[in-house]
């Protein structure tokens, strides 16, 4: 989803988002109302922060400015693979190898998303998975590079 997409459905939720001069994080949500900081340089950067901010919006409670606590570092994660699945599916990180899409700064150019946020999401299912799984139709290998295979039909 790209940034005005992601506002869109923001505000089909009655969710307020506006760009403002924030100064000691890039995103910042209270009630239904988020805030990206203004000077974010790219719309894919944007899109990532305010897809995190959807995140805390669906999965958080209370404020969880003090990460320190393990309540709040739990629902961090929680919102940033919220931001991770709801930017990055199998399917495009398919269409973006069939592109010819081979280093992390080109797949997440391809997705719109900012190398970083796709590089976390990629080490978040190694975490989850390991090196190497299948979901639904894609086999994921993540050893030292990432690579995804269309699995045969017929399996």
């Amino acid at each position: 989803m790209t940034y005005g997409e992601l506002k869109e459905l923001a505000a089909e939720n009655d969710i307020e988002v506006k760009e403002l001069p924030l100064v000691s994080s890039d995103g910042r949500i209270r009630g239904r109302k988020i805030a990206i900081r203004h000077d974010i340089e790219t719309n894919a950067e944007k899109a990532c922060v305010l897809a995190e901010e959807l995140g805390h919006y669906y999965t958080s409670i209370g404020n969880i400015l003090d990460t320190s606590t393990q309540v709040a570092s739990k629902q961090e994660l929680r919102a940033r693979r919220f931001a991770h699945n709801l930017l990055i599916d199998y399917d495009q990180l398919y269409k973006a190898k069939l592109s010819g899409c081979t280093s992390s700064y080109e797949i997440a150019e391809y997705l719109g998303v900012a190398e970083s946020f796709l590089n976390e999401a990629l080490e978040n299912l190694k975490m989850i998975y390991g090196l190497s799984f299948c979901a639904g139709k894609y086999r994921i290998d993540l050893l030292d590079t990432f690579d995804i295979t269309l699995l045969d039909s017929t399996e």
